[in-house]
């Protein structure tokens, strides 16, 4: 209990650092966001109370920036983010909308890199020496290599514009589909969502597979295994629950961080697909100089890093009992 305290006491630290942070990267950036405002009502009458109404709305302050630094803690404790400049709503409601897309895509793809990469890595170090052993590690890091937004643009054009076998951009076709609980819009959405997944899979499922390798190869000289063999235990019953269940405890923490940045979103694979994700949002927020949406992905970001954090030590306390009985 006292460690599991201790650890919450340095989250919550890491936490306020990250606000912080957060308060501030977007104020060093270079840019005015008044200058840009400004650009986006050109050639409309505007008289200066609108504008510091306006500037007041978006968030948009002249105050010292210690006055500002309290004025957002002020915020975040009532729920409050903000509004967008750019998107002309809450950063809440813009977040929601976009988050929605990038847990979908990113996610599924996330979780089945892992679950594909730790299986093939378990085959692989269990048929250490083969042909398949040969072959599949040197080829996946190969594609690995190359640079996924690369990588997006070559799936792009080729299954795509060349074979138009799928969508080329969008999450969904915004011509013919109406959002909703319907089988031909979760069919349209599924198809947008294939060639951003197959990329995200491809490039990222070989460091799966050689991390779960090298763990097995090391685990399968342990006595245990030895002991598991001699005692006449079927071939299977070996590689799962002796060898892959102890050595996979490396990658459990691994894959708790990715799901703490699958929130980001994967930014360039969004960009090259325009999907509508958060990555892409992030991005837009950016270039706009818009601060409120730009802290609040931030945020998002960090607080899922942290949790996925949190959750990952808790999973390897469980899961190892080495950890309970040195945190006992």
């Amino acid at each position: 209990m006292r460690h599991l305290l201790r650890r919450c006491g340095f989250y919550l630290v890491a936490l306020w650092a990250s606000i912080t942070l957060n308060f501030l990267i977007p104020r060093l950036m270079p840019g005015d966001p008044t200058a840009a405002l400004m650009e986006r009502f050109q050639g409309q009458n505007i008289t200066e109370n609108t504008l510091h109404a306006m500037r007041e709305q978006f968030g948009i302050s002249s105050e010292p920036l210690g006055v500002q630094y309290v004025q957002y803690l002020n915020n975040l404790l009532h729920g409050d983010l903000g509004f967008s400049i750019t998107a002309y709503a809450t950063v809440s409601s813009v977040i929601a909308e976009h988050l929605k897309w990038t847990l979908g895509l990113v996610g599924v793809a996330a979780v089945l890199s892992f679950v594909l990469g730790t299986l093939l890595g378990v085959i692989v170090a269990w048929r250490r020496g083969s042909l398949l052993d040969s072959i599949l590690p040197p080829a996946l890091t190969f594609f690995s290599a190359i640079p996924y937004f690369w990588m997006a643009l070559a799936l792009l054009y080729v299954l795509g514009f060349t074979l138009n076998l799928f969508p080329v951009s969008g999450g969904y076709d915004v011509l013919n589909q109406v959002p909703g609980w319907s089988w031909d819009f979760t069919f349209s959405v599924i198809q947008h969502a294939i060639l951003p997944a197959l990329t995200i899979v491809i490039s990222s499922i070989a460091g799966w597979t050689i991390g779960m390798r090298n763990a097995m190869l090391t685990t399968l000289s342990e006595d245990y295994v030895l002991m598991a063999q001699a005692k006449g235990l079927s071939e299977n019953r070996v590689m799962l629950s002796y060898a892959a269940r102890n050595a996979i405890l490396p990658s459990i923490t691994g894959f708790a961080m990715s799901l703490g940045f699958i929130v980001g979103g994967s930014l360039l694979t969004e960009i090259v697909f325009s999907y509508p994700g958060i990555g892409l949002t992030l991005f837009k927020a950016v270039v706009g100089l818009d601060y409120a949406l730009t802290q609040g992905i931030f945020l998002v970001i960090v607080v899922a890093v942290l949790c996925a954090n949190f959750l990952s030590e808790l999973m390897y306390t469980l899961l190892d009992p080495r950890v309970r009985q040195a945190r006992g």
